[in-house]
């Protein structure tokens, strides 16, 4: 599995280049959006969306195939690159077909700004949460620490929480189906939408684990660390 998942972040790799070139057409064919009638109900009601995602398949081919699938405007959560010309590249290729990004220290700044506007906001939630204060779950056999941040941004303005599971078919090419996990999250408890998430992601990658990405150091924290350093 090893090499399996090293061969795959080779092609995860020349499939991101892959996009400076990529036409539309060939964005919709190479992650095919599966077409979910409740999505564009929920557009009609206007009603904007917390998506939640991992770091799983080609997470950046979800963002065109989304964008040119749905009448959304999509605004991508990220953390700006400290390498100035990746972070240019990056930029470029993933708003090309429209998609738009949002430093993740402007969150929720952008969402009170578009609050009128009906939007999809998508979290890339599988990264390590630096803060004791972050949700704690078990997550693949690990304790693990999860951002609270969709959850939070998710009841604050009640936005439905749709999750996109991502399968790839066969090489170079993905599919993408949204799955609507919480349609009132005003009426969740604490950490029952980040439970599902966590949970429902986990399903996914034990069902094929080649496509996760294992080498961005999912537990480099440890609970009793995080909990002594924020207590100095």
């Amino acid at each position: 599995m090893c090499k399996a998942y090293f061969r795959y972040l080779c092609d995860l790799t020349l499939e991101t280049l892959k996009t400076m070139r990529m036409t539309e057409q060939e964005a919709k064919e190479r992650c095919l959006y599966h077409k979910a009638e409740w999505i564009d109900k929920l557009h009609e009601e206007h009603k904007s969306l917390v998506i939640v995602l991992g770091h799983y398949g080609n997470w950046e081919w979800a963002g065109p195939s989304f964008t040119l699938g749905t009448n959304y405007q999509l605004y991508v959560i990220y953390r700006p690159l400290t390498n100035l010309y990746f972070e240019k590249m990056l930029t470029k290729t993933r708003t090309k077909f429209g998609t738009r990004i949002t430093p993740v220290n402007q969150t929720l700044r952008e969402m009170v700004a578009n609050r009128k506007n009906v939007s999809a906001t998508a979290f890339i939630a599988d990264q390590a949460a630096s803060s004791a204060n972050s949700y704690w779950t078990t997550f693949l056999n690990q304790d693990t620490s999860v951002f609270n941040g969709p959850e939070k941004i998710a009841v604050k303005f009640n936005y439905p929480v749709v999750y996109m599971n991502i399968k790839r078919p066969k090489r170079g090419f993905y599919e993408l189906t949204p799955e609507l996990l919480f349609d009132n999250p005003a009426s969740t408890t604490e950490g029952e939408i980040l439970e599902s998430f966590t949970k429902r992601l986990e399903k996914d990658i034990i069902q094929d684990p080649v496509i996760w990405l294992w080498s961005h150091r999912r537990w480099k924290y440890k609970r009793q660390q995080l909990q002594v350093r924020e207590s100095v």
